[in-house]
């Protein structure tokens, strides 16, 4: 299944090198030439198709669970005090993503999406610290029964587009899809404290289906569920 943030894309990549590819062995006759052409076109559109792959996955149905909202590999955990939409102390936990990974981004809890910020900037590699401060982004906030995340969409060194279908406002649903990245980037999700949080550093997550960590809804007295 191919995602419908990427469909256009993956059709022209299809085109241009099916042209190209009929246009050298119609009009050359030169054998390595062809089978160069050949395999050139093959490998780029299998890439092209491959990272704008959409598989279908299952979401936990698990209460106050926090679902990881893409596949990678998680590169940061940690405490912070993020004062832009939480404005408490946070729990940091940061994904990035190969370009050999799903790019499709999903809702991590579900709730109303109370902030949404687009920030210009840099484009330093996905996995350096300095990503999350300095590199084109997008802030999305989502609040449930008064528990707070904010998620930042950060594009890479490759990654030239940040995709995210997001209105103030909205509903969210976890392990809905809602934008994506293209070609490598990191996803960081700031997640209020308190959060018993389920991964470790170098694990590697499935949007959707991993669980990031269990928060503990402001009002209730229970410490929440530990993996």
């Amino acid at each position: 299944m191919i995602t419908e943030y990427g469909i256009g894309t993956v059709k022209g990549v299809l085109l241009v090198a099916a042209i190209l590819i009929f246009s050298v062995f119609y009009f050359l006759e030169d054998a390595f030439v062809q089978y160069t052409v050949l395999f050139l076109g093959v490998c780029i559109s299998l890439l092209v198709v491959n990272f704008f792959r959409d598989p279908e996955r299952t979401t936990p149905i698990v209460d106050n669970c926090i679902i990881s909202p893409a596949d990678g590999k998680i590169v940061v955990i940690k405490e912070l005090l993020e004062s832009e939409y939480l404005k408490a102390p946070a729990i940091q936990v940061s994904i990035f993503m190969s370009p050999l990974n799903v790019h499709v981004n999903r809702f991590p809890i579900s709730g109303v999406v109370e902030y949404f910020r687009y920030v210009p900037g840099e484009h330093f590699l996905g996995f350096e610290e300095k990503a999350s401060t300095k590199n084109e982004r997008t802030h999305i906030g989502i609040a449930d029964a008064g528990y707070k995340i904010m998620m930042k969409q950060i594009a890479g060194a490759v990654a030239r587009r940040i995709i995210a279908n997001i209105t103030v406002g909205q509903e969210a649903t976890r392990g809905e899809r809602f934008g994506m990245i293209r070609f490598g980037s990191r996803v960081d999700v700031l997640l209020q404290k308190p959060t018993n949080i389920a991964v470790h550093l170098n694990d590697h997550v499935k949007a959707g289906e991993t669980i990031l960590g269990y928060y503990v809804p402001p009002g209730r007295t229970d410490e929440g569920k530990v993996s």
